[in-house]
């Protein structure tokens, strides 16, 4: 599935630096670099994403023009909003855009679960306001990056720009040229992944010098690619609108900043009217303020639970969980999974340090996973010692009692270990000699458990096959 697809390499990219050509489609980012030349690739790094009334506000404490904001998280507030921020301040009333904050891309052709139509309206008379938010706070939208739906719990009411010229800016780190990497097209406004498509040569990029930072010259240059008329008092705001981009970029440890639209308004102001902004979460220690905005809500809660324990996790939508050591044996096990017949219910590598409480961790969420109905345990020992597991599960089964069938498969470091302890726990344990035993077994008995939840009939899978 395409959702599974994409999350899953999106972690491979966290978790590992080596490069797979696929990769590049995961971020819009990469593709948005297409050209005849060579394409950048994205550094592989955990980032942390906020809400878009969140990136505006950086941006406005960075010397970014944004438009005029406020967020709401009631339909009366929203009114409110409208009514004292748009309609009676001084002498001129505008219209405004209400904007659902969930963190998704897509959300104006997104719906709701309730059947309210996109997540993004205009506000062009009074009482508008106050139902637009009534069908989307509290609700979930479902857009193509978040098929299961994400929860909306606050609006962004933000003023209306009338623009001459809608573009496309973006920042973020490129493998290929180890550094910063700034992306421009003047045709904004869409989908950047289908400007890449059909008309790569109106893509441009410029990779940064990380020591000598963004450039007067590359600034320039890069307003020219956006076709704004060098004469024109638009011109000098972009090129110090660029300038201040990157000071925040590199000021606040950002992965990407992606501005779509930047629009060039008919006064000649340049204001960036949508943004997308990541952080690195390597910098977290630093960047204390940026992280407390970090909002849980809208994250699945067994990768919230995941994270506190440094497990890299996804969850996914098989019935079948997996614990690997290792982002690429993850993605064979999850692979061969697929080949039986089965489907992973998530990807859980615990590295190569794991401790036994770790271990214990990841257990407890596979188990409290109601779409689980197996779970399955590759364990290749090297620097992780396959003793360390077998004492994580055994930990797990008598603190948490796990009902659900375990299928292991332990090779390497102290494997005969492992295989003691697991003998003299007391619990059963479904052992195979290698992966494509241990993916035909957990297929099977999670086909037979998920079978028998049906019926509601209760059944126990014993074997100690050494």
């Amino acid at each position: 599935k395409v959702q599974n697809h994409v999350k899953l390499s999106a972690l491979l990219l966290r978790t590992t630096q080596t490069h797979f050509s696929y990769l590049f489609m995961l971020s819009s980012l990469a593709r948005h670099a297409t050209r005849l030349t060579a394409l950048p690739v994205i550094v592989g790094v955990r980032s942390l994403h906020v809400h878009e009334y969140l990136s505006m506000e950086l941006m406005r404490e960075h010397g970014i023009h944004t438009p005029e904001g406020y967020v709401a998280s009631t339909p009366d507030e929203a009114e409110d909003i409208y009514t004292d921020k748009f309609q009676n301040a001084g002498n001129r009333r505008r219209d405004c855009v209400i904007k659902a904050q969930v963190l998704s891309g897509g959300r104006g052709l997104g719906h709701f679960k309730n059947g309210f139509q996109g997540g993004v309206h205009m506000v062009t008379k009074p009482g508008q306001a106050r139902e637009f938010a009534s069908q989307m706070l509290g609700q979930e939208l479902v857009t193509k990056q978040a098929p299961n739906g994400i929860l909306c719990s606050k609006v962004y009411m933000m003023e209306r720009m009338y623009m001459r010229k809608e573009m496309y800016l973006s920042l973020l780190m490129d493998r290929s040229s180890q550094g910063p990497l700034i992306v421009a097209s003047p045709n904004g406004g869409t989908s950047i992944e289908d400007v890449a498509a059909s008309n790569p040569e109106v893509i441009f990029t410029q990779p940064i010098n990380i020591i000598k930072g963004l450039t007067e010259e590359q600034c320039r240059y890069m307003a020219e690619r956006l076709r704004i008329d060098e004469v024109s008092p638009a011109f000098d705001k972009t090129v110090l609108l660029m300038k201040n981009l990157y000071d925040m970029f590199i000021s606040c440890d950002c992965t990407q900043i992606e501005v779509n639209p930047l629009a060039e308004t008919p006064d000649g102001d340049v204001v960036v009217c949508d943004a997308k902004v990541n952080f690195d979460d390597n910098a977290g220690y630093r960047q204390r303020s940026i992280f407390d905005l970090r909002d849980y809500s809208q994250e699945d809660p067994r990768e919230v639970e995941a994270s506190k324990y440094d497990l890299n996790y996804i969850g996914l939508d098989g019935n079948i969980g997996c614990m690997v050591n290792g982002a690429g044996l993850a993605m064979s096990t999850m692979d061969i999974i697929q080949v039986k017949g089965g489907s992973p219910a998530n990807f859980l590598d615990v590295g190569g340090g794991a401790t036994e409480a770790q271990v214990q961790k990841g257990f407890e969420i596979l188990n409290n996973d109601s779409n689980v109905k197996a779970i399955l345990v590759n364990i290749f020992g090297g620097i992780m010692k396959c003793d360390v597991i077998a004492n994580g599960i055994i930990n797990a089964a008598k603190e948490i009692g796990i009902r659900k069938p375990i299928v292991i498969r332990l090779q390497g470091t102290n494997v005969e270990k492992a295989k003691l302890l697991i003998e003299g726990c007391g619990f059963k344990m479904i052992l195979a000699n290698d992966l494509e035993d241990a993916a035909t077994k957990a297929v099977g008995v999670a086909d037979i458990a998920a079978q028998a939840e049906k019926i509601a009939v209760d059944v126990k899978f014993e074997s100690f096959d050494l």
